[in-house]
């Protein structure tokens, strides 16, 4: 126990007298029992009850300097770096003169690589206390971290004269030369740290890895064994000797080892779990699940030994018996943020996301600084339609978590979903700051570059990716990409097959494929290579699909249905083959089946507009366009510059007499959203006719007839508005050429009976 929290007990001794007066109304008495249960809970290893302790007394007295920094203790034991810098930050700043809590920070920056930052708290401390040593080997550190090992050697040199007889100086001093290179001083050191106090364990702990590093077996096993003595009850030196083991090859020893500390200390989560955790660090994940299976049976007070059960059992794809494990934990701990996290995850996986959510989203709510539920609430929300969710979710992970590369790539795919470049940066950015030698960020870059048309800049990143990676599916696709851009088709073709040769599931790779082949007109080679794939990979529920929509494009709604239905029976929650399954039925005229499936469509994306759109163009079609009305105005809803709902909500507000102002608005809305769109240009002129503006409507209606020369009616309503602009020779012409293309539409008495009346008066 440190020197401030024994002087904190010593006055709750000395004030007993007063709580039996008022402790059960004075604020400044409970803070301080929560303070101190805090402080029983934090000894105990049970940090969660700890935090949640000493986070009641700071809502008692947010200026309560102690309780922060006892919190931030909490937050390092669980690894919530974020968390305890906030809470030292804090605490730093109530009481700047609490040397411990600088220390505190200053180490937790110079852990995340803030080295500069941790320099400078480092000096802070030594302005104030110039003899303090831990903030002088601090200042070495910072020194060589930052690439003056001159000046870092000088520090620790500076470190021993400050306290020439302690031997953790020595070992500073020692580490900076070996990596200086200067191994015969370094050695020396290290010795002299061990012949001042031959009891102190960091030395011959030191003294061992020095060895081992210098390929010195013997010696370091001696040194490691020597640590072990003397500190039996120590688990540092015990698994450094099980690590040395297993780097010499003696795994059986390593082992062994480990299996002795559950009978050191049985009782003692960090003693019990020694072996599993052993078992995990050498990806043995068939051992470590067994290990802990043993252990959760064994010690069921222990929460986190569950919960890290269920993350194993997720691990190894046992999603069932995961759920049942987490249901178990919740059963007595309802509110359990990482239980009801885990059971989450499960049911991602399961493709249950709406499941997901309502157990996700209060495990946001109680631990709202859990990086890991956001992703995963971040992925639910994804898979439901709600995008706008999931940004925001993803968001929030890289803010708590910046080096969770998962989270930014979920990020760049957004991006690349809605063309936002600046996010698509930022993620390629943070990927690169975080993970230099992985290859997504050199993904997320070229990808980026391209969009930008710095076609050379991605070339070379993407060469990157296939060095670091030569199987790099998406980075042959995205080199793929830049040869089609370029119209080199058939160099494009081989970078494309060398995605699918590298792997035979990149569906990605296999639409820009089909999608290169079908704009050179070749849809039914496109058709025989996803035919050829799926003969690969037959329980691909994305190659099903994209069959199924190159056959729906070729008019076989019939065959489209058919793959439709195999991906939903791989995926059934694949949205995109539901959609295609819907609108396969509707072309076939079967269409009391589409609207089963496009209300199961939107049952289980309810934050997703493009069901709503493809549902009322169905109600359309029956007829029922109040309907389709009611479900254009739920897609405005969930997005308001959804420009096929606004387009055709448009369309039936002019054909139906509804309010024609906000219909030209969403005209407006559709044609800014979709302005190469023929459809939108037709619903546009319409508004604009129905407002007497004829010219507008004309230019509008004869770019709709270009682009499509064979729709009636768009013929038919260019021909009412020359009309109406005493065009009588142009609107003969386009009411002749909308009869010749339907003799029979609705409209056909009405367009003879014009031409009649247009031949009459001239």
């Amino acid at each position: 126990m440190n020197i401030r929290i024994k002087a904190i007990f010593t006055i709750l001794l000395l004030s007993s007298s007063l709580w039996i007066v008022g402790c059960f109304r004075n604020p400044a008495t409970k803070k301080l029992q929560y303070f101190e249960s805090g402080n029983q809970y934090l000894q105990q290893g049970k940090y969660p009850e700890a935090s949640i302790q000493f986070q009641n007394a700071i809502q008692i007295d947010k200026n309560f300097a102690a309780a922060h920094y006892q919190l931030a203790q909490c937050f390092l034991q669980q690894g919530l770096w974020g968390n305890a810098y906030r809470e030292l930050a804090i605490s730093t700043e109530l009481e700047p003169s609490d040397t411990q809590a600088q220390l505190d920070l200053a180490n937790l920056l110079f852990g995340s690589r803030q080295f500069q930052d941790a320099r400078a708290r480092a000096e802070s401390v030594l302005r104030g206390e110039p003899t303090q040593v831990a903030a002088q080997i601090l200042l070495a550190n910072s020194d060589a971290e930052l690439g003056d090992m001159p000046a870092a050697i000088q520090e620790a040199q500076r470190a021993i004269q400050m306290n020439p007889g302690k031997p953790i100086t020595y070992l500073a001093l020692g580490l900076l030369q070996e990596k200086d290179q200067q191994l015969v001083a370094a050695e020396q050191s290290l010795r002299k740290a061990i012949w001042l106090d031959p009891k102190f364990m960091p030395s011959h702990l030191e003294m061992a890895s020095f060895c081992q590093r210098q390929n010195r077996p013997s010696e370091a096993e001696t040194a490691y064994l020597a640590a072990l003595q003397l500190a039996p009850d120590n688990t540092i030196p015990r698994a450094a000797l099980a690590s040395f083991y297993l780097s010499w090859g003696k795994k059986e020893q390593a082992e062994k080892i480990l299996q002795q500390a559950k009978e050191v200390n049985p009782n003692d989560p960090n003693w019990y779990r020694m072996l599993g955790d052993f078992y995990l660090a050498i990806h043995e994940q068939e051992k470590a699940l067994s290990e802990f299976a043993s252990l959760q049976r064994e010690h069921q007070g222990d929460l986190n030994v569950k919960k890290l059960y269920i993350e194993l059992l997720i691990q190894n794809k046992q999603f069932d018996l995961a759920i049942n494990q987490a249901d178990a934990v919740l059963a007595s701990h309802s509110n359990d943020p990482e239980a009801l996290t885990l059971k989450g995850q499960a049911l991602n996986l399961l493709q249950k996301p709406a499941e997901a959510i309502s157990l996700l989203e209060p495990a946001v709510r109680s631990n709202p600084d859990a990086p890991v539920a956001h992703y995963q609430l971040g992925l639910s929300y994804a898979r439901t339609g709600n995008l706008q969710g999931a940004e925001r979710e993803w968001r929030t992970t890289v803010r708590l978590r910046p080096s969770m590369l998962e989270a930014h790539k979920q990020l760049a795919t957004l991006a690349l979903q809605k063309n936002d470049m600046d996010l698509l940066d930022q993620s390629a950015s943070a990927c690169l700051t975080f993970a230099p030698a992985a290859p997504q960020g050199y993904l997320m870059r070229g990808t980026l570059r391209i969009k930008r048309g710095d076609l050379a800049a991605a070339e070379a990143d993407l060469r990157t990716v296939l060095r670091m990676d030569p199987k790099n599916a998406l980075a042959y696709s995205r080199l793929g990409d830049i040869r089609a851009f370029q119209k080199r088709s058939a160099e494009a073709e081989k970078l494309y097959e060398q995605a699918l040769e590298s792997d035979p599931h990149a569906a990605e790779s296999l639409q820009e494929l089909t999608n290169l082949l079908v704009s050179q007109n070749q849809t039914e080679k496109a058709v025989r290579r996803v035919q050829t794939q799926l003969s690969k990979v037959p329980d691909s529920a994305n190659y099903h699909f994209l069959l199924g929509q190159l056959l729906m494009a070729g008019h076989h709604a019939s065959d489209a249905e058919a793959e439709a239905e195999k991906a939903v029976a791989l995926d059934n929650s694949h949205s995109g083959a539901l959609l295609l399954l819907a609108r396969a039925r509707q072309d076939e005229g079967h269409l009391d089946e589409a609207a089963v499936t496009f209300n199961r469509l939107m049952q289980e994306n309810p934050k997703n507009p493009e069901p709503c759109v493809a549902y009322g163009l169905l109600e359309e079609r029956r007829g029922n366009w109040r309907r389709a009305e009611e479900l254009y105005r739920r897609a405005l809803d969930l997005q308001a510059t959804q420009p096929a709902a606004a387009n055709n909500l448009s369309y039936l507000l002019l054909e139906h007499g509804g309010d024609a102002n906000y219909a030209f608005s969403l005209a407006q809305i559709a044609r800014r959203g979709m302005p190469e769109s023929p459809s939108t240009a037709d619903t546009l002129a319409w508004a604009y006719y129905k407002k007497g503006i004829y010219d507008s409507a004309i230019s509008l209606f004869q770019e709709a007839t270009k682009n499509v020369p064979q729709n009636p009616t768009y013929h038919y309503h260019l021909a009412l508005a020359y009309q109406k602009s005493n065009q009588t020779i142009l609107a003969k012409a386009s009411f002749q050429r909308a009869l010749d293309l339907d003799p029979n539409s609705p409209q056909a008495a009405e367009i003879r009976q014009a031409m009649i009346d247009l031949s009459a008066n001239p």
